[in-house]
């Protein structure tokens, strides 16, 4: 698909889970989604985690060395309100993204067998789930939590807009990473995030001017008062701020100014008419896997390949090894 031109509207989404609670955050997502249908938006983006939570302040109940029966009981109530793909959850989200005829990306905790993934989903317009992308490196104590993706994930999808795909949070600080979103051709690059520092502004105007593509940074907006008092490691949050995390979302423009936003210290939903010439306009100057590029210095080489740690053939050698004739010879 080529370069895009005119406009389209687009929706970025900051809110909050019902923490904890995978169908009434559905719920929750569903009716805004449809908030933004009504207006017209055909991209809507969410933020990361956000079904069921990102569990900001809580430990789990782990340290160097040890782990609580509390936390583990926390870690399974997450683990039972995650997402599997397909479900119940994603057929409803990809529903609601045809209804009205828009692009969803969601933020979810995917659960694939007894392990848990930080992820991005792609709908269709059509409703079809597209794609998926799963984080490379979750940040420090999220390790604990969540597995890593691999670049089979690396999702980049055609929009009628253009090409939509983008990272994580702070695999945003991963340069590598970018450039491989940028060589697939990225124009509309969404960065949902759970970083509200003002320092994270800065990082996203500079996505935009090095990638020359539109940003969308979505974030959430919660409060101390929106955790679940029963959780066993409540005490966690005890003194933690109130405002948990205050937001920050924001939409920027090929050449690093806001479109719209930053939004704080509410949920609140911001929307943008997007000039899809202004991609054109920005890459006048500088393409950075283009005419601003030097193969001849610099090249990357991406692993799309999915890594799986158990494999099964029916060769009479499964193993990979070579037989003992083989690994004999001079």
């Amino acid at each position: 698909m080529g370069e895009s031109t005119g406009t389209v509207r687009v929706a970025v989404v900051q809110a909050a889970p019902v923490i904890m609670d995978r169908e009434r955050t559905l719920e929750k997502a569903l009716g805004l989604i449809e908030i933004c249908g009504r207006e017209n938006a055909r991209i809507i983006v969410f933020p990361e985690a956000f079904i069921p939570a990102y569990p900001r302040g809580l430990t789990f109940g782990a340290v160097v060395g040890s782990r609580s029966p509390g936390g583990r009981k926390d870690f399974r109530r997450y683990f039972e309100n995650s997402v599997e793909i397909p479900s119940e959850t994603t057929i409803a989200l990809g529903e609601a993204a045809k209804k009205f005829g828009a692009y969803l990306a969601m933020g979810i905790v995917e659960r694939a067998g007894g392990t848990l993934y930080c992820t991005t989903l792609y709908f269709g317009s059509d409703g079809s789930l597209l794609g998926k992308h799963r984080k490379l490196k979750p940040t420090g104590s999220e390790r604990i939590l969540w597995g890593e993706g691999d670049g089979s994930t690396l999702t980049v999808v055609d929009t009628p807009y253009g090409k939509m795909g983008g990272l994580i949070c702070w695999e945003n600080y991963m340069p590598l990473a970018r450039a491989a979103i940028y060589g697939k051709g990225v124009t509309l690059y969404l960065a949902p995030t759970a970083d509200s520092r003002e320092e994270w502004q800065s990082t996203i105007r500079h996505i935009a001017l090095e990638g020359r593509c539109f940003v969308l940074s979505v974030n959430q907006y919660v409060h101390k008062s929106m955790y679940p008092e029963d959780l066993a490691c409540y005490g966690d949050l005890r003194d933690l701020p109130d405002h948990m995390c205050p937001g920050g979302s924001a939409i920027i423009d090929p050449l690093g100014q806001y479109v719209a936003g930053p939004v704080r210290d509410r949920e609140d939903i911001l929307f943008a008419d997007l000039d899809l010439g202004a991609i054109a306009e920005s890459r006048f100057d500088f393409d950075v896997v283009g005419h601003y590029a030097r193969s001849d210095v610099l090249r990357l080489v991406v692993n799309e390949n999915s890594l799986e740690s158990v494999t099964f053939s029916k060769e009479a050698d499964p193993s990979g090894y070579p037989s003992r004739k083989e690994s004999n010879r001079d």
